[in-house]
């Protein structure tokens, strides 16, 4: 009988340790520490929540810098797509690449509308219509489908047409792509990307 109450007794300080004291201390440092990273990286915009800076956005608008595509359509339902159980990879939390295979046709043409994904040559026609050199991340989407980021190479390929449809000087653009680069994380890791939800909400600040 002492035995078993023992181990009763370990069981419920271990279960007060690791249920509740140590993710309250966790909840704690998060919140004073690391407060804006513990709430989801939320960006605000005259006090209003338009994004985080970990998910990437669809941006469709001429006036804006365009994202990479996405095979989940960043948790958005569109016309072709309605909101059922088949869709339910949309939904916000839910990643993944398309995992298609270079020689699948569904990844060159539009043939995976069903995810949301237009397909690879379709995004590539678009671009080309819009004045834009295609680059890799414009074209494809990458393993998490979420990625916030484009490479500087496929954001300072916009910034022509961004300076033309805003009345802009082409520099202004430029500079304001360079300021919104974020570099490699500590120096070495991955290659410098650009936010686009950053990126346009400093280029509407103009």
């Amino acid at each position: 009988m002492r035995e078993i109450i023992k181990a009763i007794r370990v069981t419920l300080v271990l279960w007060g340790i690791t249920a509740i004291i140590y993710p309250l201390i966790m909840l704690a440092i998060g919140q004073l520490a690391f407060n804006s990273q513990a709430n989801g990286s939320l960006i605000t915009k005259q006090g209003v929540v338009v994004g985080s800076s970990l998910i990437g956005q669809s941006f469709t608008s001429e006036k804006y810098f365009w994202s990479r595509p996405s095979t989940t359509n960043y948790s958005s339902f569109p016309d072709y797509a309605p909101t059922n159980g088949e869709n339910s990879t949309q939904r916000t939390g839910v990643s993944g690449a398309s995992n298609l295979a270079p020689s699948n046709s569904d990844l060159l043409k539009r043939g995976n509308e069903k995810d949301g994904f237009q397909g690879v040559q379709v995004e590539i026609d678009r671009l080309k219509k819009a004045g834009i050199k295609p680059t890799a991340d414009l074209v494809y989407t990458s393993g998490s489908s979420l990625d916030p980021h484009i490479s500087e190479e496929a954001a300072r390929a916009q910034v022509q047409r961004i300076a033309k449809v805003r009345s802009l000087n082409l520099n202004q653009v430029e500079i304001l792509v360079s300021k919104n680069t974020d570099g490699r994380f500590l120096g070495i890791f991955g290659e410098p990307g650009v936010n686009v939800l950053k990126l346009n909400l400093a280029l509407d600040r103009l």
